[in-house]
């Protein structure tokens, strides 16, 4: 029996452990934080013979040291501790490799990259699922990787579609997809990554164990490192048409004439597809190539083109009160993200922005704000940080708020006022100033545009 230690009592990290309990393995689930909830969480796990320990963190003595260490996603491959257990020859590995050991017999499609990854993720499982492909979404959207293969052991799946993060491939060097994507690539997570260079190695590293490598060609970066590739089984998208494939056209899918073309076959006119912005054009080009080379129909492919309407938290609609849409797009947590989202969205525009701020270049988003915003609503511990930039961008419609229910209703107040037509959660910041999750700053912001429907029932709630 081997005594494996794991970091985080998430949902990660207790799939981890059950998996792990299951192979008679003598587990151990250690969180820095000490909490009510997770006090809750602990004594349902002791039920199962599950040990948790809170507020610790986990002890390299050399009396009794794990064979194996697994991290949850949020924890760093690179703090002091997991350094030390390397070089004492301790194995430390993320869920997701974790996972990927228990369910590598089955053939998996990676989604990676900056923006577009839940998108991408959600319509290639609604693909292989219309094409009666069994599947499950897991990683960063729908099941952590090891619930996944949890629920393997009696219901397995034929593919498995992986929203994977760059802090997951960091801790996951023997994952290999069948099928790599790789969505975009802006300056993001560098807190963590330190540089450029290491957040693109991290990246490029899953698409290189990849058997086929779906590549994103409107990205000005993947564009430019494209150029010098020699990747095999290498496959462009652009919306642009085939002019501007880097490749083959054989292995291209692309818009033309404004029809989807996958592989040189005219899969549906690009008018079925509900879903606003460029970006999701291109979301849906990667996902069409997925699934063509997982061997789905195209009848399939043509079907979830037609009905699919979007992911929670991600240019969601919520309702439309008086005429204005309030749309929820949480998981706008970097500037290029929130500038797609203004970009495709109607003007005039009241944005709800802030929360942690990132590291990065704000300019471009900074001037679609003054392009398409009468009002932004800043919340969060970037609120000031924010007010002083667009002061000195020469934008003056803005009012610090700093808590998203005051904003929500500010917003509503002044709608009217301000002659919007959308009011637009996008916050271009990691939510966990105020918030455990962006799902759950997604949520907080529902509710409360819920609440304002509510008071006005002769408006239809979407």
């Amino acid at each position: 029996m081997r005594k494996v230690n794991i970091i985080g009592l998430g949902k990660s990290g207790i799939a981890a452990a059950k998996i792990l309990q299951k192979n008679n393995e003598e587990v151990i689930i250690y969180d820095s934080k000490k909490t009510e909830s997770l006090e809750k969480i602990k004594d349902n796990l002791a039920l199962e013979n599950i040990t948790v320990k809170l507020g610790e963190n986990i002890s390299l003595n050399d009396e009794n040291l794990p064979k194996l260490i697994i991290l949850s996603p949020g924890v760093p491959y690179d703090i002091p501790i997991l350094i030390e257990a390397r070089k004492k020859g301790i194995k430390t590995i993320g869920e997701m490799e974790l996972a990927w050991q228990y369910l590598k017999s089955y053939p998996w499609i990676g989604i990676t990259g900056t923006n577009g990854k839940t998108t991408t993720t959600a319509l290639i499982e609604a693909m292989l699922k219309a094409g009666n492909i069994k599947t499950s979404a897991c990683g960063n959207i729908g099941y952590a990787a090891c619930e996944l293969a949890l629920s393997a052991l009696e219901n397995p799946p034929q593919w498995v579609v992986a929203e994977i993060s760059s802090y997951q491939i960091e801790s996951s060097q023997e994952l290999s997809p069948k099928i790599g994507i790789w969505t975009t690539f802006t300056p993001d997570h560098l807190a963590r990554h330190k540089t450029l260079e290491n957040y693109h190695n991290i990246k490029a590293s899953l698409l290189q164990r990849s058997h086929y490598k779906i590549l994103n060609g409107d990205d000005n970066y993947l564009h430019n490192f494209g150029l010098n590739l020699h990747w095999k089984n290498t496959f462009w998208t652009s919306v642009k048409g085939k002019d501007y494939l880097l490749g083959d056209i054989e292995k291209g899918v692309y818009l033309e004439d404004s029809w989807i073309v996958a592989f040189k076959e005219l899969i549906a006119p690009i008018s079925l597809f509900k879903m606003v912005g460029k970006h999701n054009l291109q979301n849906l080009l990667m996902a069409t190539a997925a699934a063509k080379l997982a061997g789905v129909s195209k009848s399939a492919i043509v079907e979830t083109i037609s009905s699919f309407t979007g992911v929670s938290h991600r240019l969601e609609l919520i309702t439309t009160i008086n005429g204005v849409a309030y749309i929820n797009d949480s998981k706008a947590t970097n500037y290029d993200a929130a500038q797609v989202g203004l970009d495709s969205v109607e003007s005039p525009v009241i944005l709800i922005a802030g929360g942690e701020a990132k590291e990065g270049d704000d300019t471009s988003w900074i001037n679609k704000i003054k392009e398409k915003c009468v009002l932004v609503l800043l919340i969060g511990d970037a609120a000031n940080l924010f007010a002083e930039n667009l002061d000195k961008a020469g934008f003056k419609n803005y009012e610090i708020v700093k808590e998203m229910d005051k904003a929500v209703f500010r917003s509503h107040e002044i709608a009217e006022e301000k002659g919007a037509k959308v009011v637009l959660l996008s916050p271009a910041c990691a939510s966990f100033d105020q918030y455990r999750s962006f799902e759950h700053r997604g949520d907080d912001f529902r509710e409360l545009c819920l609440k304002i429907t509510m008071r006005n029932p002769s408006q239809p709630q979407l």
